[in-house]
């Protein structure tokens, strides 16, 4: 059964998992507030693997969350991915943030699930999934108001989850909207998603993957003073 490492670096929950097919044996991860990635991702990789009596031969592939999220998490997240898999010669699998935290929620038939990270001001990076967590809608920055994700809502009950849940609450009053801003991503729930890719054969090429940001980043230059 294969032996894989999930990285999970696009939001602040720094979160490290080793897995055996789609079970998670080990699982290390710290939600801190200062994005504490440069210092706590290779500390996490290297004990879980020591924790689970593992070497770095023995894994079979990398996963990485690709995005969207941080642009500092998902940049030390992917340069350790990559750098895994050259120096070990496995391949390289992304999951897709938001996918990854659809799988948190527990739905019901006919329930919908749209995971959502916070942006700026009132912005969101979303995606919708149906019950079954197939994507029904294209992952998109979004600005919120009281008209957003209305035509899901008006059929269907709809879990709002992520760091931006508690903007969307002020704003979207529909009964049949449920909100969780408790839900951040994690690497367990990668490790079923990365298997079936695993088994699929559906990898990336090392040398040219790069994450899903969604937006340009966008460095804030200081104003030079006016004389």
């Amino acid at each position: 059964m294969a032996l894989l490492l999930n990285l999970e670096t696009a939001t602040t929950n720094c979160s490290v998992c080793i897995s055996k097919g789609s079970e998670v044996i080990l699982l290390k991860e710290n939600n801190a507030v200062n994005y504490s990635h440069s210092e706590q991702l290779h500390v996490f990789i290297k004990e879980v693997l020591q924790e689970a009596s593992l070497s770095f031969s023995d894994l079979n592939a990398i996963a990485i969350s690709k995005g969207p999220g941080s642009y500092t998490g998902l940049r030390i997240g992917v340069s350790a991915a990559k750098g895994l898999c050259f120096s070990l010669d496995v391949p390289l699998i992304s999951i897709p943030t938001l996918e990854s935290m659809a799988h948190q929620v527990q739905l019901e038939e006919g329930e919908l699930v749209i995971p959502v990270l916070d942006a700026r001001r009132m912005e969101v990076y979303s995606t919708v999934f149906n019950h079954q967590f197939e994507k029904i809608s294209e992952t998109r920055a979004e600005i919120i108001d009281e008209n957003s994700f209305a035509d899901y809502v008006s059929e269907h009950k709809v879990h709002v989850v992520g760091s931006g849940a508690a903007k969307c609450k002020d704003v979207l009053t529909h009964p049949k909207f449920k909100f969780d801003a408790s839900i951040v991503p994690s690497a367990k729930e990668m490790a079923p998603i990365a298997f079936e890719k695993y088994k699929k054969g559906q990898f990336e090429d090392v040398a040219y993957f790069e994450p899903y940001y969604l937006k340009d980043f966008v460095i804030q230059s200081k104003k030079k003073p006016s004389f």
